[in-house]
Parts: C-alpha cells; structure tokens; sequence
C-alpha cells in the first residue's frame, strides 16, 4: 500500500469540498480531494441541486408552451412522460461534471474515486475503485461529505413505488397520483414539477403552514399558487405508517386519514453522510442527524480536521456550501476570506421561485423594530406582460425613519435573479444601505429590476 502526503485532504466533490479544495490550491498548497461516487460534483450535481434544477426548468417550459395562446393556436396541448423531462436534466449533469473534472485537473488537485476512513487525525484509507487500497497523509483535513434523504427504517424505500429525493431520479414513468411526504423546500419544489406534468399531487405537511422560514406573504401566496395548480396541501399530518402493493401506495396518518396514490415521495428532512468515515478514530462525534458541529472558523473539535456544506447542517444550500468551503481554506492558511458565512439568501425553486434575504415582517414586529413596506406587483409591470410571467411580486422591507434597507422578498418568474440587487444595497456600509438607491437609480425599462423602482416608490408613499 502507497502513502502520500498532502498539505490538505478533502473528503467529498459537492459545493463545499470544491470550495475549500480550489481555495487551498490557489494558495500553492498540495491538494487531494476523495470522492465516493465514480464521477466529482457530489450530491448537487447528480441527485439535488443540478437534476432537481434542471427538471424544474423543463417542466416550466411545457407549461408556458400548455398554457400559451398563441401556440394553442397552432396545436393542442403537450404531454411529456417524466423519464422524458429527465434526459434534459441528465445532459446538464454531463456538462457539470466536465467542467468540474477539468477544474481540478487545471489545478493540479488529485482526485482519488474511493471511500475515505480515518485511520488517525493525519491518516485517511481509500479503498480506490481503480487501484485498491491506498493510505493518505495530511496536514489538514476538511470533511465535506454531504448529506443524503432522511429514511425512517418503517419504511420499505426498496419498493418499486416509494421513493426518496435522490431515488425520485431513477422514476421510469409518469405516476397518474403521488403523495409527498414532507412539505420543506425539497416537497413543495417536487410538487410543483410533478404537478406541472399532470401529475395529482398531494403534499403532506407536518407544519402548521408552508415553510414558515419566509415572510407570511410569501408563504400565503405560495399556497395560493400551488393549490390553484391543482395540489392538494394537508397541514399539522404525521405519517403512522405506509402499507405498499403492486398497482399502489396507502399512506396512514395519525390523524386517522388514509390517502392512496400510484407512487410516494418522502422528503422530510436529511442525514450526514458521515457513518462510514471512521470518526470514532479521532474521537469525534455526530448529532442524531449525522451532522457535525463547528466553530465559527468552520474547526471541528479536532485541531486539524475541518468540516463544510450539508454535513455541519444549516443552511444546506449549495451557494453557502461554496462559500463555507473556501472559508475553510481561507481560515487554514490565513488568507483573504475566511468568514463565518451566517446571511444566506433563500432560493427556492418551486413554481414560481421564490427567493428573500434578510428580516421578515414577524421577525421585524416582534423586535419592534419601526419598518414600512413597498411593493411592486409584477402583473403591473411591462416586462412581466411581455414575457406572460405575471404572477408574483416584490416586497422590500425598509426602516421608516433611516431608510436602511431591512428585508428583500421576491415571488415569481426569476426571483433568485432579482433578489441580488436588493442584497447588493443591503450589503453596503452605513448610509449606503439605503432605500433611496431605487429611487434615485435609473433602470433599463422595460426589466424585472425595474420593480425596485416601483416598490421603493410605494413605500417611501407611506412615510410620513
């Protein structure tokens, strides 16, 4: 067995291991990072963000071709099987990983395509898929394995009709009726592509209401929206237990209800993928969802062993994940960069998106903080008449008295777009943080953008 010695190892290609593997050679540090799947860009590229992406998109499209009168002139409405959709997500999969594979080649990062275990704090084994076992030395290591679908062991996922959100992916039909299990980002996205496809969907939530993280308004209208598209939303629902035959799937909940349908989704909550690492080697332990716990420098409560992305638990998001994983870097060798990351813009992408940074009005109420509102409604907008895509709006939040930006929320066509100008103003020092930036900016006409303008008229309308 072959020993080699890295300044730093990386356990894992998603988000976070690139982020702090790249960081790290750009610093003039030898490099290796350890993937367990026979191709780089971890569970974002090939099961989450990338797939799930990818599919929305399409899904929206034939929408927009269903639903346009202009081509209902010309021929009748389109119907596209599941598998079908996913070819399109599975030819963005192919050019992701490209491109990832030539990052680290460019950067002179070894990649070893194996399953990594610490042997000691220093000391990594890799049963690599080409070569067999190899033993790793480092300096440091950053573990950024990822994370996988929560699965409850009363649940049978090896039946050909119940389905995680990485299994949902190998779908070789289109269900005629699918009950989603878990209504968080992951479940109401779902449902609005499966919903899209013509799929009866019901989403069943064990909440109060739809993602409560966001602003009452948007959550509200988000509900509207999904309703209107025929899904049928189950509010405070735990599930007892699931009964599976061949032609179906019965969902039993404890409140008595029995709902059945062609396939589930279960899609409520995630685990570390952190049981096979050998961390009990180096003394280090987990939660009860797998996940470690970090200092604000991203330090584990080993000295040299380091941890980013999905596996240390919130956000769980890919743009944080990138961020965390160069911090990391950044943190290990003093360079330009190395901060907590802790203000993470949402992005959630359901039918329409959704996307916000910063405070909500509850939150906003209950500080007692004094805010006002402004609003632009993209029905009254020019560019959302061009393109069809009227539903949704923007909500800025602001101090009535300072201006100081508090709040962006956006919902509708292309909402994770329009919400970085409003965290771009956000973001600025002091006075510059202002309200007044919209409305003393001249926007291209007709845009989405231009709904700042509009919103900051409107609020700064209310102060008094």
């Amino acid at each position: 067995m072959t020993t080699r010695h890295y300044d730093v190892v990386v356990l894992g290609t998603g988000p976070a291991g690139e982020g702090a593997a790249m960081n790290a050679a750009k610093a003039g540090k030898r490099v290796a990072v350890i993937e367990a799947s026979p191709r780089v860009g971890g569970s974002c590229t090939h099961l989450g963000t990338i797939p799930s992406k990818a599919l929305r998109h399409a899904v929206k499209e034939i929408m927009a071709f269903n639903t346009n009168p202009m081509f209902r002139a010309i021929g009748e409405p389109r119907l596209f099987s599941f598998p079908k959709v996913l070819e399109s997500a599975n030819k963005v999969i192919d050019k992701q990983v490209l491109g990832r594979t030539e990052y680290y080649a460019r950067n002179r990062i070894d990649v070893y395509f194996g399953r990594g275990k610490f042997k000691d704090a220093n000391t990594i084994e890799v049963n690599t898929y080409e070569k067999g076992p190899e033993e790793i030395r480092a300096d440091r290591v950053v573990i950024a394995t990822g994370s996988r679908p929560y699965r409850p062991v009363n649940i049978d996922f090896n039946h050909p009709r119940v389905y995680c959100s990485d299994s949902i992916l190998t779908l070789n039909h289109t269900p005629r009726s699918l009950i989603i299990y878990g209504a968080g980002v992951i479940g109401s996205e779902y449902a609005s592509i499966f919903s899209g496809l013509g799929v009866r969907v019901e989403l069943i939530n064990p909440g109060k209401k739809l993602l409560s993280f966001l602003d009452d308004e948007i959550t509200d209208a988000l509900s509207y929206h999904l309703r209107d598209g025929g899904i049928l939303i189950r509010h405070n629902e735990t599930y007892e237990s699931v009964e599976t035959t061949d032609k179906d799937v019965v969902l039993n909940l404890a409140s008595g209800k029995k709902l059945k349908a062609d396939a589930l989704l279960f899609c409520n909550g995630r685990s570390g993928n952190t049981e096979s690492l050998g961390l009990e080697n180096i003394g280090l332990e987990t939660n009860s969802r797998g996940q470690l716990a970090v200092n604000d420098t991203y330090q584990t409560a080993v000295e040299n062993v380091y941890a980013a992305g999905d596996v240390i638990g919130w956000p769980s998001l890919a743009s944080a994940a990138y961020d965390q994983g160069r911090s990391v870097a950044a943190n290990m060798f003093d360079l330009e960069g190395g901060h907590y990351i802790s203000e993470v813009p949402t992005g959630i992408y359901t039918i329409p998106e959704i996307s916000s940074v910063g405070k909500t009005e509850a939150e906003l109420t209950s500080e007692k903080v004094p805010y006002e509102v402004g609003r632009a409604f993209f029905k009254n907008t020019a560019r959302a008449q061009i393109t069809g895509e009227a539903v949704g709006m923007l909500k800025i939040l602001f101090h009535r008295e300072t201006l100081e930006l508090l709040g962006i929320h956006c919902f509708g066509d292309q909402a994770s777009e329009i919400v970085h100008i409003g965290q771009a103003i956000m973001k600025q020092p002091g006075e510059l943080n202002t309200l007044k930036y919209f409305l003393n900016t001249t926007f291209n006409y007709p845009t989405m953008a231009e709904a700042y303008r509009v919103a900051a008229l409107n609020g700064f309308n209310r102060v008094f």
